[in-house]
């Protein structure tokens, strides 16, 4: 069980859940309290411009309509101005008042007393005068800050408009106060975030201390330490969930060492198995393997829990369903490669369990190469032999039977019949005794009578006979030292050798072929190859030749008389004398057999 680290562990999660909840309700009561104050300030100061326009307008309108003659006319700017001055409007508006014509009549702004006796065209005056609708407009001056515009008709009794007063208020300082007091509430709000998160952690680590402990229990558990126990802190939950947890760890030391007493004795029943033993659960992913089937598959057990069943048995290929196999009781596996033999025989069988629902497989295996083997040669040899034995029977058969029918009063037949029936019994006796020699070789029962022998010398002698008796079309070219080259051999023997590998090279070469004898000297051992020109063996057949019974062309091997059994005694009796024998060949270009003898030592031979 890996450690969880602090940032994917409960502890942040609690500590993070309660400072976002701290958090939330701070902006919310922020957010509330700013837009209401923001509300009731901007409603407060719109509020206190009406009330001062009020009272500008009524000693305004008055001003107004106070009777003055032309000369007078300058007294109506100064008495207006003198409103206006009298009135305490703020430092920071700007404020104009209009006659109905459009003019400025009084300014509280030093800066603009050039306006006076001007005719002004804003908007919001316009709609004062011609409408005599009250304009009112929140927007920004030149500076970009916020301001509030509002032009009011000064109307008499008679409701007709004698003129308007136009303001532009700044509350700009409104929105720095509101900034100010967000500034607040944001620092109020990180120290309320640091206060939290040590609170959380306090908390945090009082909700999964007990949590923690339990975990690492379960992992003393996990390693089959039943011994410790957690602290039991309370009676709340957390308190329960620790008294449960001790239960569950005393019953599982109970079950724990009950299925420990079963496991060794099962595990010591497994691993002193001849065979090999593989356990794997209802999916076939292997849980168990002994030592022996680790052995037989090449594999160690220990590196293979966890793969399927299929793949180590490499039945994977033969497309093999899984529910199957102990249906199928037992099969043989091929693990053979291209330099050696390898036969294994698997039995499956099910585990069940109280519902009879499969929860897994045992698999037993053992080898059974050197058996089938010996079953393979067995039933080849017995096919071989019955069928090399059936055919002269047949034939000697069929024509007893005709002598019998009266063919034996013929006297141009009949010497022809008892003569073909004299070969096939001469035959017979040649592959009984071949089947003999090979007997005594494989009981090694074959008794070698070994001597000091030149085998340059013995070679020509051989090779003459031969020549005496070989056919006129035949002819043999002699490739052999002028040397005496000694080895230490049982001459009957390696001339039958001689006698078998010359025969065949005689009987499959052509007309006006050539039999090519040659003898090489490789330090301690010498070389002998015999080459003919006959029709060659496939590449894939080469090894084959030295087997028993096998013929690379039978109809013709038959024909000349062969038992199918020289190379194969031929093989044996050189590896009977350390040597090793091997053919070359390419279709249609002939036939080449080699093998090799070991030199006799100097000290040796001089003895």
């Amino acid at each position: 069980m890996h450690k969880v680290g602090f940032f994917r562990s409960i502890q942040l999660k609690l500590i993070l859940i309660y400072i976002l909840l701290i958090l939330i309700a701070i902006q919310i009561i922020g957010s509330y309290f700013t837009s209401s104050l923001e509300r009731e300030l901007t409603t407060n100061f719109k509020t206190s411009i009406d009330g001062r326009i009020e009272v500008l307008s009524h000693y305004l309108v008055d001003a107004f309509n106070k009777e003055r003659t032309d000369d007078q006319e300058q007294s109506l700017q100064q008495d207006i101005q003198g409103i206006v001055r009298d009135i305490d409007t703020n430092s920071s508006w700007n404020l104009l008042v209009v006659d109905n014509l459009g003019r400025v009549v009084a300014t509280n702004n030093f800066n603009e007393q050039d306006k006076v006796n001007k005719k002004i065209t804003l908007e919001p005056i316009q709609v004062a005068i011609l409408f005599g609708k009250e304009y009112r407009n929140d927007g920004r001056d030149q500076e970009n800050n916020r301001t509030y515009v509002q032009s009011t008709p000064l109307i008499d009794e008679q409701d007709n408009i004698v003129g308007a007063i136009y303001v532009e208020a700044p509350y700009q300082d409104i929105y720095e106060q509101l900034k100010d007091i967000n500034q607040i509430f944001y620092n109020g709000t990180l120290w309320a975030i640091l206060v939290s998160a040590l609170l959380g952690i306090l908390v945090a680590r009082a909700i999964t201390k007990p949590i923690m402990e339990m975990r690492r229990q379960a992992q003393i558990m996990g390693k089959g330490d039943f011994t410790q126990k957690v602290n039991v802190y309370g009676t709340d939950e957390i308190g329960q969930l620790a008294i449960a947890f001790n239960d569950l760890n005393d019953q599982l030391k109970h079950s724990y060492a009950k299925t420990e007493e079963e496991t060794r004795k099962l595990n010591s029943v497994i691993e002193n198995m001849s065979d090999g033993v593989i356990a794997t659960d209802e999916f076939g992913a292997v849980t168990l393997m002994n030592e022996p089937a680790g052995i037989l598959l090449g594999v160690n057990p220990e590196e293979i829990y966890g793969e399927f069943i299929m793949d180590v048995l490499k039945l994977d290929e033969k497309a093999v369903d899984l529910s199957e196999l102990p249906e199928n009781g037992s099969m043989i596996i091929d693990f053979s490669d291209e330099n050696e033999i390898f036969l294994i025989r698997a039995n499956f069988s099910t585990v069940t369990d109280d519902d009879d629902e499969i929860t897994g497989f045992i698999t037993v295996i053992s080898d059974v190469t050197e058996q089938e083997k010996i079953e393979q040669e067995r039933r080849e040899f017995v096919s071989n032999v019955s069928h090399e034995l059936r055919t002269p029977l047949t034939t000697m058969k069929s024509y007893l039977e005709a002598l019998i029918d009266g063919e034996w009063k013929n006297e141009a037949i009949a010497p022809k019949f008892l003569d073909v029936t004299q070969n096939e019994t001469e035959r017979m006796i040649r592959m009984v005794n071949d089947l003999l020699q090979l007997s005594k070789i494989d009981n090694k029962e074959q008794q070698m009578q070994k001597e000091r022998t030149d085998f340059i010398s013995l070679f020509h002698h051989i090779i003459d006979r031969f020549e005496m008796n070989a056919p006129e079309h035949i002819a043999f070219v002699r490739d052999l030292p002028n040397e005496k080259l000694f080895v230490w051999i049982d001459k009957d023997k390696l001339m039958q050798v001689l006698d078998n590998i010359i025969s065949n090279a005689i009987k499959y070469s052509p007309e006006g072929g050539t039999v090519t004898c040659k003898v090489i000297k490789h330090r301690h051992q010498l070389m002998v190859s015999i080459t003919d020109e006959g029709m060659g063996i496939a590449y894939d057949k080469l090894d084959k030749i030295f087997e028993r019974f096998y013929r690379v062309d039978k109809a013709r091997t038959r024909k000349l008389g062969g038992t199918g059994l020289g190379l194969a005694i031929s093989k044996e009796l050189v590896e009977a004398h350390h040597g090793k024998i091997w053919a070359k060949s390419k279709e249609g270009k002939g036939t080449t057999i080699l093998f090799t003898l070991p030199l006799m030592g100097k000290k040796r031979r001089n003895n």
